[in-house]
């Protein structure tokens, strides 16, 4: 079977991601407006940056359960094509996933800084990112536990047969979409970036569409947060890029844990500051720092193992 020739857009994308892993990189206007181009463009650099799990080797999954070759079907047509053009192109660059723990009873835990792929046997897959547990079950294939951390899940579609994810007490049902979920600290954050889910429908009943999310607490009698959310952003964390509009400096240094597995103290005279912009991941994790300093007027110090963002 021939080679499928790169074309423009493919090619563009590869170069957007080269040009990210670069802690000086700044072009994030010009990086949103070639997103904003063409509806394509957001399919064709998720595809391109979600190849960095795939060119790694990750090993045999319990009965039921496959280990992803690509991240979602749609991109099987050109999986040849990309596995020999981003393997050249990312050369140096980070390679964010590595195995995580897959106990016999279907429980799989990442460490911090790992991430793992796993695809069920409905054809849905699971991108589970670092400090995370999720629970599946061969007898329900169309339902997965996420006990804490991060997950992106795209589901296959079954006409009057729900995928149902399980978090906090709630539940989150998707009739075929993409959608990412955070379990931190007794709170619930969803944001979806194609189709329709439902956030717990048997008492809340809050549909989010694509491009919204909502943030929920355990016993919280108010209705859960909805909120609008960049498409192109959701599940960044699978290409080693991390996007914040006002978030609290704890909530970047949470994800920085687990993303990337870089230990983050927030000094208390630092804890009200929040953060808008954009973090990459990058190989050397003192730029990634150094770069969320800068742009949150902080101060980083090493501090042993990892470091410690003052005023």
């Amino acid at each position: 079977m021939p080679v499928e020739p790169m074309n423009a857009a493919e090619a563009r994308a590869i170069d957007w991601l080269v040009r990210q892993r670069d802690p000086a990189f700044d072009d994030w206007d010009g990086f949103a407006d070639w997103l904003a181009e063409d509806a394509a463009h957001a399919a064709i650099y998720d595809a391109v940056a979600s190849l960095d799990r795939d060119l790694d080797a990750l090993p045999a999954a319990p009965r039921g359960v496959t280990i992803a070759d690509t991240p979602t079907p749609r991109r099987l047509s050109r999986r040849r094509w990309f596995g020999g053009a981003v393997a050249a192109a990312l050369v140096g660059a980070i390679g964010l996933s590595v195995p995580g723990f897959l106990g016999s009873d279907g429980r799989i835990e990442t460490a911090a800084g790992e991430h793992r792929t796993i695809t069920l046997a409905d054809g849905s897959t699971i991108d589970i990112n670092g400090g995370s547990v999720v629970e599946i079950d061969e007898d329900r294939p169309r339902f997965a536990r996420l006990e804490s951390g991060e997950a992106m899940f795209h589901v296959a579609h079954r006409d009057g047969d729900p995928f149902v994810v399980e978090t906090g007490g709630a539940q989150i049902v998707d009739l075929g979409t993409a959608f990412n979920v955070v379990r931190r600290d007794r709170t619930t954050s969803v944001a979806v970036s194609e189709g329709i889910v439902v956030y717990n429908p048997e008492r809340d009943n809050v549909r989010l569409a694509a491009g919204k999310g909502l943030d929920a607490r355990d016993g919280d009698n108010m209705p859960p947060t909805v909120k609008d959310v960049e498409i192109a952003n959701i599940g960044g964390w699978r290409s080693g890029l991390l996007v914040y509009n006002g978030a609290p400096l704890s909530i970047v240094a949470e994800d920085l844990r687990r993303t990337a597995g870089i230990r983050l103290s927030i000094a208390p005279d630092a804890a009200t500051l929040s953060f808008r912009g954009a973090l990459v991941i990058d190989k050397d994790r003192s730029r990634t720092i150094a770069d969320l300093a800068a742009l949150s007027g902080t101060r980083a110090e090493r501090q042993g193992e990892g470091w410690l963002l003052t005023r």
